[in-house]
């Protein structure tokens, strides 16, 4: 298999019920756009949540159109989902992309890039309502995955058959109906012109990435095998390109930006979104689920080919550590692994050095990240905004 490493360029109503999608919770979390008093990104997200509500609530009106119930049931599913929660990470990405580019808030096409954001937003609606259900994740965000969920209401309803073909049945449409809005959204903000055939090539790219990323992933799981530049390939596949890379590129192009400055902007994304996986990596072993709103340990259970796992594979093997590499193989794709035993799995990581070599790369990766942006941003205060998202997204502090 080719490799791409961190080098490389590059609630139920009734039938009838004309039930509106919930308005978004108020968001608490820190991060750069949020503090306690207004920053450069808050008119970013008081904008991006403004279009996902008029735009859900529109769809979700036309979904009423066609029938009560369907509007009541997958149509609120996908915009509760789009408007409770979530970092917000790639459509913010893309805004910054085009505040690089020379974009400011006021600006004739801000309103085009908060569209574009929201089109991101909705994308990633339906790829974590599939990944939850491909990965069998009970929870997503604190709360019960969209599946499992499903599958309660149904069991509450006392329908007939399978819940669970039930919970996982919906959930497929629920996120096939948030890709379709995400595309109309695109299509809806695309301009015209040169500027409009521009954004659509990274945009189409993006899309065939994030699923060839996730067919790599479970493949390589199917298979058994653990190998690091597999991992690193899907990692660059489903997070360097679609969580930063490429909405980057999505901002700067919307704004015009020569060639140079895409391409910087490309070259730190691709980094900082391979970091931003390999912190998720050590986060499905290390996290804490009350911080991480995900159950801890679910990628080991599943054998997943991450990173860290195939690493520690490796190590083992060349040092001969017959009692760590039982402890790995006994636990990788093992569902009945109890607390106790991801407590020894990741007891064996640490000592082998692969939780430190791991964190070293997330270092490395982000530091060039961030010297990039430094280089290739005149304006301070974008400088600033991207290293902070940056860093928000790789887990990394300031120097």
């Amino acid at each position: 298999m080719a490799t791409t490493g961190p080098g490389d360029p590059g609630g139920d109503a009734p039938g009838g019920a004309r039930e509106r999608p919930p308005a978004p919770a108020p968001d608490t979390r820190p991060g750069p756009d949020r503090g306690g008093s207004a920053g450069p990104g808050d008119e970013f997200r008081r904008g991006l949540e403004e279009t996902l509500r008029r735009y859900t609530g529109r769809r979700c009106e036309e979904a009423g159109g066609i029938d009560g119930l369907f509007r009541a049931r997958p149509a609120a599913d996908v915009a509760r989902f789009t408007l409770h929660g979530g970092k917000r990470r790639r459509a913010a990405f893309l805004w910054w992309g085009w505040r690089a580019a020379g974009g400011r808030p006021g600006d004739g096409d801000e309103v085009t890039a908060l569209r574009l954001a929201g089109a991101l937003e909705l994308l990633q609606t339906c790829a974590l309502i599939h990944d939850d259900l491909m990965d069998d994740s009970a929870l997503r965000r604190g709360r019960p995955a969209l599946h499992a969920d499903l599958a309660r209401r149904h069991r509450h309803d006392g329908m007939l058959g399978s819940s669970q073909a039930y919970g996982a049945s919906m959930a497929i449409l629920a996120g096939d109906l948030a890709l379709a809005w995400a595309d109309d959204l695109f299509a809806e903000a695309l301009p015209e012109g040169p500027a409009g055939r521009r954004i659509q090539e990274p945009w189409r790219a993006m899309r065939t990435e994030m699923v060839a990323g996730q067919f790599l992933d479970l493949h390589t799981q199917a298979e058994g095998g653990f190998s690091a530049p597999a991992a690193l390939r899907v990692a660059h596949l489903k997070s360097a390109l679609y969580t930063v890379e490429r909405p980057l590129q999505l901002g700067a192009t919307l704004r015009g930006a020569p060639p140079e400055l895409v391409g910087a902007l490309r070259f730190a994304g691709r980094r900082a979104g391979l970091a931003f996986q390999l912190r998720d990596d050590l986060l499905g072993v290390f996290g804490d689920p009350r911080r991480t709103g995900k159950p801890a340990g679910d990628d080991v259970r599943e054998g997943k080919n991450t990173y860290p796992a195939a690493l520690a594979l490796a190590r083992a093997e060349a040092l001969g550590d017959t009692e760590a590499l039982a402890v790995l193989r006994g636990s990788l794709g093992d569902r009945t692994l109890t607390p106790q035993r991801l407590a020894r799995f990741r007891e064996v990581l640490t000592a082998l050095g692969v939780r430190a070599a791991v964190e070293r790369r997330i270092e490395r990766l982000s530091a060039l990240a961030l010297d990039r942006i430094d280089r290739a941003c005149d304006d301070p205060v974008v400088r600033r905004g991207l290293a902070d998202l940056v860093r928000a997204a790789t887990g990394t502090q300031p120097l």
